[in-house]
């Protein structure tokens, strides 16, 4: 006859083989209800648009709403956080950008810790900032730029969607590598920003070429150089800022967390659903019109890249002595 420890050992076993099948059956069936995507920023700037394009398409093949849940504020901390503490089920993803990378740089400490916190899902892309000012700025280059930076220190301003964003950084690095001196003027989104750009409120942004290529096709806005070390396809005969700035080289880019501790089979659900709607003729007829490069690989794939990016603006931040707003 089993011994007590022989019988209690077997009931543990067996209560883990259930559990396990649960869990199992629960994945299986996900999703059962809609999928959040929460944006940490307000509605209308580059990644509002890439969520909602994304979500769009993703809520074909998984059958349920994919809902873009705006929660701006405190450079993207606020909405990342709010995943961070959801349920690790599936249905709450963040949709993190360069912001992701550079907090912990800028920040002595986040609330969720770390990038631990999150379980990456996919990285959706990557492409260029643009550096813009409205259509009747006297600015044609960005040697232009340079000269009314250095012959008024603090005059020029730049807006960004929030501090610690791509539009923040990309100014900071700017004026470092240039040596002049620019205004900040933070906003809870790139909606926002935006609008008073183009009202000239501020002289300039370091923009998300998402957020802002429909607004200089149409006029609005004027782009005077791209952030990337090479030209882009979608901004024909704008030069590299790295042209007239040596050394500058700024990056978007676009990618999915889930809480920790999702489950795989949940992750792999996700990353399969969003694999497929990046690569719908739908979201890259959009995207790849704003110069983004879709990825939409492996979701080790994101934690490689974000990783890599952490690193390297961790580097720019100190050597630079960036600091929050």
């Amino acid at each position: 006859m089993p011994s007590f420890a022989a019988r209690r050992c077997a009931r543990a076993i067996a209560f883990i083989a259930v559990l396990a099948t649960v869990c199992s059956a629960a994945s299986a069936a996900f999703p059962e209800k809609p999928v959040r995507l929460v944006v940490p920023f307000a509605p209308g700037g580059g990644t509002d648009l890439i969520a909602r394009t994304l979500g769009a398409e993703m809520a074909k093949d998984l059958g349920q709403p994919v809902i873009v849940d705006n929660k701006p504020g405190a450079g993207t901390i606020i909405g990342t956080d709010n995943v961070a503490k959801s349920a690790p089920d599936g249905y709450s993803v963040v949709v993190a950008s360069f912001a992701h990378a550079v907090n912990p740089a800028l920040q002595a400490k986040l609330p969720y810790g770390s990038n631990k916190a999150f379980a990456p899902v996919i990285l959706i892309g990557r492409g260029p900032n643009v550096l813009v000012v409205p259509a009747a700025s006297p600015y044609k280059t960005v040697a232009d730029v340079m000269a009314a930076a250095k012959a008024s220190p603090d005059k020029l301003t730049y807006a960004s969607q929030g501090a610690g964003t791509s539009a923040h950084l990309a100014g900071e690095l700017f004026a470092n590598l240039a040596k002049v001196r620019l205004t900040h003027v933070p906003y809870r989104g790139a909606g926002p920003a935006l609008t008073d750009l183009m009202g000239g409120q501020v002289d300039m942004m370091f923009a998300t070429a998402a957020a802002v290529s429909t607004f200089i096709d149409n006029g609005k806005l004027r782009v005077l150089g791209v952030t990337t070390t090479e030209p882009s396809a979608a901004f024909k005969n704008v030069p590299p800022i790295a042209v007239t700035v040596p050394g500058y080289r700024v990056e978007s880019w676009y990618g999915l967390y889930a809480p920790a501790a999702t489950p795989a089979a949940v992750i792999d659900r996700l990353n399969a659903a969003a694999r497929k709607a990046a690569r719908s003729p739908e979201f890259v007829r959009k995207l790849e019109h704003e110069g983004l490069m879709v990825n939409a690989g492996p979701a080790a794939e994101l934690d490689t890249y974000v990783q890599a990016e952490e690193k390297r603006w961790a580097q720019i931040v100190k050597q630079n002595n960036i600091h929050p707003d």
